[in-house]
Order: C-alpha cells, then structure tokens, then sequence
C-alpha cells in the first residue's frame, strides 16, 4: 500500500463528519457576504464586535428585516461568521485528539484561518475600507477551498483511489491544469476589483472569455482520465464554469442593464441582488474546484498513480467513492 494511502487511513469518522459540516456552514458566511456587498450594507454598523453598541448575541436581529434590510443582512453575515468559528473550534479539538499529525495540524490551520478571516471582517468595518472588504471576500473564498481539500483529504477512499493508474494526464495537461487554477485566482481578484472599488469591468470581462477557454480546457483533461477522482474533478469544473459564465452574463445585464430590449438595471433591486450575489458565490465554487482539482492530481502524483508523470506503478482498476 502507498504511504498516501496510508496517510489518509483510520480518519475518526466524527472528524469527517465535522469536516462536511464545517464545509457546508462556511456557504452561510459567504453567502451572506456576498450578499452585504451587492446591498453595500457593509458598513450598516459602525461599530465592531458589538452591533449598535449591543451586544451581537443579544442584539434585536429579526426587528429589521423589514425596518432595515442593511442590518438584517450584515448582522446575519455576523451571527454566520460566529457559527462557523463555533463549528471549526469543535473541529480542532475533535482532530488535535487524532494520532495522525497532518490532521492535528489542518485543523489548527482551519482554526487559525477563521479567527484571521474575522478579524480581517472587524478591520473592514473599523476602518471602513472597501480593499480591506475585498480582500475578507478573497480570503474567505481561501477558507472555503481549505475546508473542502480537507475534507477529501479525510476521505476513506483514498486506499481504492491510489491503487488505480492514469496514464492520459501528461505533463501539459498537469500544467494546463495548475495554470487554469492560478488564472481563476486571478479572475476572481478582479471581480473582487469590479464589486468593492468599481474598478476594471473590461479586464474582468476579458478574464471571463479567457477562463471559459482554459476551464474548458481543463474539464476536457480532467474529464477524459481514466481516474474517478479526476473526473469528479473535472465534472465539478465544468457545471461550475458553465454556471458561472451564464451568472456572468446575468450580472453584467442586472449591474448595467441591457439597453437593446429596452432593459434598465435597477439598483437594489431583487433580480440584481440574487444574481450578482450568486455570480460570486458559484465564483467561490469554482474557484475551490480548481484548487481541487490540483491537490487530488498533487496527491495521485505523489502516489504514483499518473504514469503520464510516473513511470513506475502497477496498474490496478479498483474505483471507490467518497465516504
């Protein structure tokens, strides 16, 4: 047995558990942020930890969601950054009790990266600074795609994954494959550029038509592995592409309207709140299919399981599944 698949055995099941969870409440917190920055209600409250000088626990939430939607939204970004600061503390302390000292330390990462991710929140709204908003946005999108590494990372599968060989990636799609993800961090900084500063629209729609070439690409490599965890990957980043290439669009029409049908954007309005806060969202996600798709082929490599780049494993067809 590869010492990959050893690596990654007798994962504590609570710890898994706690891994799908932790990525499943860290949708709420951005998602919600998301949805702050598309109703610029960032700066609804001046103050910082506390809301209106109150409290934040404590704090009357549902009195605004009709008085001041602002408030309701951003005070819910709040209440969801501290739900998932509870859930990756009891995460750490579940995986600091585990032998293996990768997890132990993943899940201090975690920990670790979650306080920073809201401390970097308060510093926006105590200094009220749109680039300190876009970079909590970026990190938080980091965040998001280290909870889910970490969860594949837990998988029970990887003892069948690393006894199957791929011998269709080579080294320009590995390459492909790695530029592809550095490009969408790219892109998605300028989307980040376009939001919080209202600055480069041309560069992020041309970074649009360059990431649909190169996640086509990429899902065209990934799709045609003979590995089932490369093509999970590589269905990830073609539905999250195609997604967001249409969210995309949909954005650019509900910001600036669509003047040849006679369509006038509204500000604040519904349509635009949804669609803009969910081109960002799936951004996130494809995004973290990206930085998927390079750890799991980073893994398999080290497993000596792509024979395009490793010349030297038996081949054995045994797929399994996410446990």
């Amino acid at each position: 047995m590869s010492s990959v698949s050893s690596h990654h055995e007798n994962v504590s099941p609570t710890v898994r558990r706690l891994a799908t969870l932790t990525c499943v409440v860290a949708l709420l917190p951005i998602g919600m942020g998301a949805l702050v920055t598309t109703l610029k209600a960032g700066m609804a409250f001046a103050d910082w930890p506390s809301s209106d000088g109150q409290n934040m626990l404590l704090y009357p939430w549902f009195q605004d969601f009709s008085a001041s939607p602002e408030k309701f939204t951003e005070h819910g970004h709040r209440l969801a950054g501290m739900l998932i600061g509870l859930v990756s503390v009891i995460l750490t302390v579940s995986g600091c009790q585990q032998k293996q000292r990768w997890v132990r330390n993943y899940t201090l990462l975690i920990l670790a990266a979650v306080i920073c991710q809201g401390l970097l929140g308060g510093a926006r709204v105590l200094l009220d600074k749109q680039v300190l908003a876009m970079t909590h946005s970026i990190t938080g999108a980091g965040f998001f795609s280290m909870c889910v590494v970490f969860r594949l990372w837990c998988s029970t599968s990887w003892s069948s994954w690393t006894k199957i060989r791929d011998d269709r990636l080579g080294a320009s799609s590995a390459g492909l494959i790695a530029m592809t993800s550095v490009a969408i961090v790219g892109q998605y900084f300028l989307g980040g550029m376009l939001r919080h500063l209202h600055l480069m629209l041309n560069e992020h729609v041309l970074g649009a038509i360059i990431i649909g070439g190169l996640g086509t690409a990429t899902a065209f490599c990934l799709l045609r592995s003979s590995h089932p965890l490369l093509r999970g990957c590589g269905f990830g980043v073609a539905a999250t592409l195609i997604c967001q290439l249409l969210l995309g669009i949909g954005s650019y029409i509900a910001r600036f309207g669509l003047p040849s049908i006679g369509y006038v954007a509204t500000s604040g309005s519904l349509f635009q709140a949804v669609v803009c806060s969910l081109h960002t969202v799936v951004g996130m996600t494809l995004f973290t299919a990206s930085v998927l798709s390079v750890a799991s082929m980073v893994r398999l490599y080290r497993a000596d399981c792509l024979t395009g780049l490793s010349l030297d494993a038996p081949v054995v067809q045994e797929p399994g599944r996410l446990a």
